[in-house]
């Protein structure tokens, strides 16, 4: 997919699990529970390197002109395309 958020990021919809994780980290922060960094942390971490992305790219590479999207899209953070 080329249009919309997966112009921008290969998996919009880990982004933003990580991204709701951070901002429930921020309000805890705001109430003085700093201690609670590690969940965003082990689950940005989960999301990236153990289960979701990872996993998800094993099995989406073998689909023909994956490379291509590969190549001029970011893995996990938005980012605008590359040129090809």
């Amino acid at each position: 997919m080329t249009s919309g958020v997966w112009r921008y990021t290969r998996h919009p919809n880990y982004f933003g699990d990580a991204a709701q994780w951070w901002g429930f980290y921020l309000i805890a922060l705001a109430a003085g529970a700093w201690w609670t960094i590690f969940a965003p942390i082990l689950m940005t971490y989960l999301l990236t390197r153990v289960s979701g992305v990872s996993m998800l790219e094993k099995t989406m590479s073998k689909r023909p002109g994956y490379d291509a999207y590969i190549r001029q899209t970011s893995e996990f953070f938005p980012w605008p395309p590359k040129k090809d």
